[in-house]
Parts: C-alpha cells; sequence; structure tokens
C-alpha cells in the first residue's frame, strides 16, 4: 500500500517532577536539604531515511511520543533525561502545522536531513534548589515542565530525476521494468498502476538515475478524476518529464489528443510542469511495422526530442536510458550553477 499523505500528533516528553528530601546521617542531624532535580523530557526528531519509501507506517497511529524525563531523587541525585524520538520519514517529506492553517514548517528533501519538531520539557527543581538562609528546610519542589505537543499533516512528494507519464496502458510501467530492477504490475488494461513505483536505472557503476512510474493521468485528473491530483504533485519534484504516447492506442484514441489532454492536465495543476524539460516516447513500434505511424507522430514535435521505442521487445530502450542519463546529468549542472549564482 502507498501512502503519502497522514495526520499525525507528536508530543515531546515532559520533564521529570523535583524531589523533596533531606540528608538523614547519623550524627547530622540537621543534614538540610538533598533533593535532586528532575530529568528533561525527550525531544521529538524527525529524520529521512533511505529505507523509508511511504508514510504507511504511520497508519492507524495518530500520536507519536518521546519519553518523560524521571523524577529526582534524594542525595541530590538528578534525574534521567527522557529518550528522544526519533521518527524516519522517507525523502521528500513535507511537514505542516494543521494548528497553523497547514503552515509549512521543513521540506524535507535530502538524504540525512534531521529536524526537532517539538523541544522536551524541562526538569522540574528539587527542595535544595529553594533553600534561603530563611529557610534552611524547605518543603516544595518542582514540577517538571510539560513538553510540546503539535498536530502535523505530512505529504509525500516523491524525489526522482524523471517522472514518466502518459494515458493509461501506454507502456510506462513495462518501460520501467524493462530499464530497471523494479517490477510494477503489467496489464492490458487501464490503471493497472494504482500508485507510483521507484526504479534505478543503472547504465554501469557509476552512471544511474532514479525514475518514477506514476499513474495514468486522464482527462479531468487535476480536479480529481481518474487517480486524479493525489499523484500528480508527485511530478513536480523531477527533473525531467517524460511523455509515454502509445502510437496505436486500443482504444482507438489518437496520440496527439491525448498527448494534449495530458499536457492540460499538467498546466492546469501547475505552471511550473510547464516550465519542466520534456521528453517524448513512442511506445509499441513493433506493432507499427511499417513505421508509419511513428513517423507522423515525430514530425509533430519539432521543438521536442522524440525517441521511438519497444517497451516489451527491449528495441530502443538502452538508447533512451543513455540519452536520458545526459539529460538528467545537463540538468544537475545547471541546478548547480545556478546555486552558485
Amino acid at each position: 500500500m502507498f501512502i503519502d499523505e497522514v495526520k499525525i500528533t507528536v508530543k515531546a516528553g515532559n520533564g521529570g517532577r523535583g524531589c523533596i528530601a533531606f540528608r538523614r546521617e547519623k550524627y547530622i542531624p540537621k543534614g538540610g536539604p538533598d533533593g535532586g532535580d528532575g530529568g528533561d523530557g525527550g525531544d521529538v526528531y524527525f529524520e529521512t531515511s533511505p529505507d523509508v519509501n511511504t508514510l504507511l507506517d504511520f497508519a492507524g497511529r495518530e500520536l507519536w511520543s518521546a519519553e518523560n524525563g524521571h523524577p529526582g531523587s534524594g542525595a541530590n541525585r538528578y534525574g534521567l533525561d527522557g529518550k528522544d524520538l526519533v521518527i524516519p520519514v522517507p525523502v521528500g517529506t513535507q511537514v505542516f502545522d494543521t494548528e497553523l492553517d497547514d503552515l509549512l514548517l521543513i521540506d524535507l528533501n535530502e538524504p540525512g536531513m534531521k529536524i526537532k519538531i517539538c523541544r522536551g520539557g524541562i526538569g522540574g527543581k528539587g527542595n535544595k534548589k529553594f533553600a534561603t538562609s530563611t529557610n534552611q528546610t524547605p518543603r516544595r519542589a518542582q514540577l517538571g515542565r510539560e513538553g510540546r505537543e503539535r498536530k502535523l499533516k505530512l505529504v509525500l512528494k516523491l524525489i526522482a530525476d524523471i517522472g514518466l507519464v502518459g494515458m493509461p496502458n501506454a507502456g510506462k510501467s513495462t518501460l520501467l521494468s524493462r530499464c530497471s530492477k523494479a517490477r510494477p504490475k503489467v496489464a492490458s488494461y487501464p490503471f493497472t498502476t494504482l500508485e507510483p513505483m521507484l526504479g534505478i536505472v543503472e547504465l554501469d557503476e557509476e552512471r544511474r538515475f532514479v525514475a518514477a512510474d506514476l499513474p495514468g493521468l486522464i482527462e479531468g485528473a487535476h480536479k480529481g478524476a481518474g487517480l486524479g491530483i493525489d499523484f500528480l504533485k508527485h511530478i513536480e519534484r523531477t527533473r525531467i518529464i517524460v511523455h509515454i504516447l502509445d502510437c496505436i492506442p486500443i482504444d482507438g484514441s489518437k496520440p496527439m489528443d491525448n498527448y494534449k489532454k495530458i499536457r492540460k492536465e499538467l498546466l492546469s495543476y501547475s505552471d511550473l510542469l510547464g516550465k519542466k524539460r520534456e521528453v517524448i516516447v513512442i511506445n509499441k513500434m513493433d506493432i507499427d511495422p511499417d513505421g508509419e505511424n511513428v513517423k507522423k507522430l515525430k514530425k509533430q514535435f519539432k521543438k521536442t526530442k522524440v525517441f521511438a521505442i519497444s517497451a516489451v521487445a527491449g528495441k530502443g530502450v538502452k538508447e533512451l536510458c543513455e540519452a536520458l542519463y545526459e539529460f538528467v546529468r545537463e540538468d544537475k549542472e545547471i541546478k548547480k550553477q545556478e546555486a552558485g549564482k
């Protein structure tokens, strides 16, 4: 199951209470106060983990709490601090505060990021801290402070170099399984892919990129039709959009009409998607023996790079992957130069 949005409550630990105690030793009848302070409550952190791909671990568990601080004790012994709670999340997780009108708190978009989201309460003071010249035997101590509690919404936007888009049954899953070790479900009916799937495309030991197979889009997706807007958000993170076109759609539709519908959905969702580099991949050339349909389609794209492949037969796939790697590398260089300005 792929889960990309959850609501949870996170609670830092409360501080431990201070202790009321007095020194009691033989021959020292008035030893004075020696109650120790309570320990601090544990903090709550989010940390991106390469081993986590969805928010599934949050399903069915709303409250995530750090440990409370331990109480102080006599002989000036301080209570132990509560253990911190470190919550692993996928790279690409956004954290929103639902009590602040869904204010974005942090975008955890890089591996190894760790952020403190709730601070634990400070431990209470023991009675030794309240001794004065006029009160040598104080009989009071502090309770620990409450740890912070927040109500949050976590939203996952997948981070991939390449986003595969297209109409249902265009061959996106077949292409991903052909060029990576990912094994999405493949069948000849629409919406076989019901959730996004990532695959690592390895050309050799040093050259690789990440591709995301996104569920097929249909007209009205930005309004929720089909699998809808839930998966359009994942395209925002990709560097390059690879648009898969079926050269001879089994439903009798026209490839260019299908292309225009998908482009309309992308632009209706976000203007940002229209600025991303796009690559056109004409699939199923194996069922177009004379190549006429492929030729006609290629003529429609004069300013966009076009590749013709057969994902099933593997024809043209290696050349496509080589080119996509170069496009990704070029995009990374451009982004690096822009960041250095």
